[in-house]
């Protein structure tokens, strides 16, 4: 088991196309799913597919901890997937937190403890905001928000850190709005432009700050080798647009007109609660990765849409 990747998470977006370069170099790709065999199914080439999910403390697990070269965590209840009960809010939380303080009990315990934690966190930690002039530029260093997603960031962080202090390299890498036409938001927009019906979510005033996934696993993959990346991490696109702007833009590649705003009051009764941060969004720069000269190749949104969307991935 000596110096293999574990990955949590690996049969979402991310995670997929995390798992699938990483076999694809070569690499010995160990991922904890709650369905292996489903897992298997979604990456295949994995060294080991392994059952764990956020509310086991404990298990055979963690014996695949002991002796990895580094531990990938990207598991975690989709927060806007669903109408906000409390319920769900109190899963999204849990689903984070415990599993990330299980996950670094686990690399305490190992005799050989892995070199690198890349644990996932989200541009949630600023806050939200309804403008994009709302607030300036916000870089790693800006203060954490105080609303339900921010508070989920900190705490999710806060349980990360404790892996410094065993000598572990930590990234909290704060991910913005990941743009893939297999899910999130660009596949939910682009059904109402499919029939000429597309348009802004809310007032189309809120910041995006997106990124191609691309970008996103290219950013992952560097963490992943490059000692000088720890800390926080904001993985996010040079230029956040506004929701117009986004709206337009996706309109423009698809060929269809952005007309219909979707009001915030149809966003509320699909989504109670959840429709306050639906309806919000981030200004945030990309600073770490700008001082550490990293490349994005889809720095420019017209052209990151149009690559998406011809390769449907």
């Amino acid at each position: 088991m000596d110096g293999h990747i574990v990955i949590t998470g690996a049969t979402g977006i991310i995670g997929r196309e995390v798992a699938k370069r990483l076999v694809k170099s070569g690499r010995k790709v160990v991922v904890f799913a709650r369905n292996t065999t489903a897992a298997e199914a979604t990456v295949p080439g994995a060294a080991a597919y392994v059952h764990w999910d956020s509310d086991m403390a404990t298990g055979e697990w963690t014996k695949w901890i002991d002796g990895a070269h580094a531990v990938i965590h990207l598991a975690g209840k989709p927060l806007l997937e669903a109408r906000w009960t409390e319920e769900h809010k109190a899963a999204c939380y849990d689903s984070r937190i415990n599993s990330t303080r299980s996950l670094v009990a686990a690399m305490s315990s190992a005799a050989v403890r892995p070199a690198v934690f890349l644990s996932s966190s989200a541009i949630g930690y600023y806050g939200s905001f309804e403008r994009c002039d709302d607030t300036p530029p916000l870089g790693e260093s800006a203060q954490s928000g105080k609303d339900f997603l921010a508070k989920i960031c900190f705490d999710w962080e806060k349980e990360a850190l404790p892996a410094e202090k065993l000598g572990i390299r930590v990234v909290r890498l704060r991910t913005g709005i990941v743009l893939s036409t297999k899910g999130g938001m660009l596949q939910k927009m682009m059904t109402p432009f499919d029939f000429f019906i597309g348009g802004p979510i809310g007032s189309g005033h809120q910041c995006i700050s997106w990124i191609h996934l691309d970008d996103e696993v290219a950013i992952i993959l560097e963490a992943l080798d490059n000692a000088a990346y720890s800390g926080p991490v904001n993985a996010i696109a040079p230029e956040p647009v506004s929701m117009k702007a986004f709206a337009d833009a996706l309109g423009s590649v698809m060929h269809r007109p952005s007309l219909l705003p979707v009001p915030k009051l149809a966003v509320q009764v699909l989504m109670g609660e959840g429709a306050e941060y639906a309806v919000k969004g981030q200004n945030v720069r990309p600073e770490f990765l700008e001082q550490h000269g990293f490349s994005f190749a889809w720095p420019n949104l017209n052209e990151a849409l149009a690559d998406l969307i011809s390769r449907g991935i």
